[in-house]
């Protein structure tokens, strides 16, 4: 590492969730039980989306995304967190700039896809007789490809100015993966513009997007309220509670982290907002939309019976 810019330290330790060796293996067989669950509910969700003519639609192509983001956003922590319940985990610098970035790129995008899927929501409910008319193929490619065009180009930024940071003498970050705030607090250098950056740049990201998928659900709520039977209503809510749920889990966690106070205690708590959105709700988005969509059971069980 070149010293010129101040930077002394070449790697450095994620120090993790416990130092407490019970616990640690405990914990890898509890990271990576929601892992498998990840992957393989994610992969099924996408195999289905591809095999079933029954699911060629917008939901589940937009769902199909979802899986394939939940996997690769899971997949950027939580592997090098696992390797850390079983060795001291060391990082290069350059490869921690690189997990901030694709962990904040997969965010984003994700934060996007589902203000998507909500547009995707309120077409459905409130017009649905033109549906196939605005959400048709070339308007849901390319929904999905400016979510991840976003999350790649706005990621840039808290990236970009974290690797200019010059890092002298403290390499130890007090967390289970590379994430800005931990790493930022490290710099032997003034880190007032970063964390505000962070802090209004990654804050208004995510509350922008949040406010989109809320105006879709306030138009949707408006229009049932409005035109709509009470059976009519419920029936409309039960498309849509699986994705209010996800939507709850993704933006409670992402809101929680990025727009709470900065302290070393919010750093322990966003450890465990972390677990939440890396672990937890990955692995349980699968299983929150087949339990609740009659649709993707009947393709299962038809594979299910195809295969064996």
């Amino acid at each position: 590492m070149d010293t010129s810019n101040g930077t002394s330290v070449s790697d450095f330790i994620l120090v993790g969730l416990t130092d407490l060796p019970w616990l640690q293996k405990m914990l890898f067989l509890f990271v990576l039980l929601f892992y498998q669950l990840d992957i393989m509910g994610n992969v099924l969700i996408i195999i289905l989306a591809i095999r079933d003519p029954s699911l060629y639609s917008p939901m589940y192509f937009f769902l199909a995304n979802l899986s394939f983001l939940d996997i690769c956003f899971s997949s950027v922590a939580v592997p090098k967190m696992m390797v850390g319940f079983w060795t001291q985990n060391v990082i290069s610098i350059e490869a921690c700039i690189a997990q901030i970035y694709f962990f904040h790129s997969l965010g984003f995008s994700e934060g996007v896809l589902l203000s998507a899927m909500g547009y995707d929501r309120y077409v459905a409910i409130c017009h649905p007789l033109r549906y196939k008319i605005i959400m048709r193929t070339p308007v849901c490619t390319n929904l999905v490809l400016i979510s991840w065009a976003a999350g790649l180009t706005t990621s840039l930024v808290n990236a970009l100015m974290t690797s200019r940071l010059p890092f002298c003498n403290a390499n130890r970050v007090h967390h289970f993966y590379c994430d800005v705030k931990p790493v930022i607090k490290l710099a032997c250098n003034d880190i007032s513009v970063n964390q505000m950056t962070l802090t209004y740049f990654s804050g208004f990201i995510c509350t922008g997007t949040f406010i989109l998928t809320v105006l879709s659900y306030f138009y949707i709520i408006s229009y049932l309220l409005t035109h709509q039977s009470s059976k009519g209503r419920t029936k409309a809510f039960s498309t849509c509670s699986a994705h209010l749920t996800v939507v709850m889990l993704f933006y409670g966690t992402a809101m929680f982290t990025y727009l709470g106070p900065d302290s070393e205690t919010s750093i322990e708590s966003d450890k465990v907002a972390a677990i939440l959105a890396t672990v937890i709700t990955p692995s349980l988005n699968p299983i929150i939309y087949t339990l609740r969509n009659k649709e993707v059971r009947k393709s299962f069980k038809n594979m299910f019976k195809t295969m064996f």
